[in-house]
């Protein structure tokens, strides 16, 4: 696998895990202080650090495959 196709698998790679992140995320938060996944969020402030890291990993990805 040469350089350019790395790149796009793991931009891909990193896109849809930004997007699974991101969505665990909100409905983390529209659950209302029930467990998803085995994971409680209570109140917006923990409900951000997972949509954080979500745009972190989708923004990262797009530009990665943009780049190629």
């Amino acid at each position: 696998m040469d350089n350019a196709n790395f790149r796009r698998f793991f931009g891909a790679f990193l896109t849809i895990l930004g997007t699974f992140v991101i969505l665990f995320a909100l409905v983390a938060f529209l659950k209302d202080g029930q467990a998803v996944l085995g994971m409680r969020v209570k109140n917006l402030g923990e409900a951000i650090v997972p949509f954080l890291v979500g745009m972190v990993f989708f923004i990262a990805g797009v530009s990665l495959i943009n780049r190629t």
